[in-house]
């Protein structure tokens, strides 16, 4: 098993664009959910957006329509595309693989968890 591996973290200003990716492995993307969760210092992770093995997709009220998750089979790459980034949402963005939409909670105490395949993190931060 391969940890998942995220890019695209950066810094813009507010009001900028980032496109996050997260290549994964050893898998079949058709068998999986995965999401995308985020955690600021002092704050808990919270779940930002998932898709399901089906094509369904959830959302976090906070994205208020922002971000837009994605993903290509064929390149094994889960995308979350944000835009319109605002200060709040510096924070280090991690992707969760090989888990089911069930085990991920809106909000956990610390990210990574235990369940799933997490990546590293990749840190976001928008400066106002």
């Amino acid at each position: 098993q391969v940890q998942p591996v995220e890019s695209g973290g950066g810094s813009v200003q507010s009001g900028g664009s980032l496109r996050l990716s997260c290549v994964a492995s050893g898998f079949s993307f058709d068998d999986s959910d995965m999401g995308w969760y985020r955690q600021a210092p002092g704050l808990e992770c919270e779940l930002i957006s998932s898709i399901s093995s089906d094509g369904t997709t959830y959302y976090a009220d906070f994205m208020k329509g922002r971000f837009t998750i994605s993903q290509d089979n064929a390149k094994n790459t889960m995308y979350l595309q944000m835009n319109s980034l605002e200060p709040e949402d510096t924070a280090m963005y991690y992707c969760i693989t090989e888990t089911w939409a069930a085990q991920m909670m809106k909000r956990l105490t610390t990210c990574p968890d235990s369940f799933g395949r997490w990546g590293q993190g990749t840190q976001v931060t928008v400066s106002s």
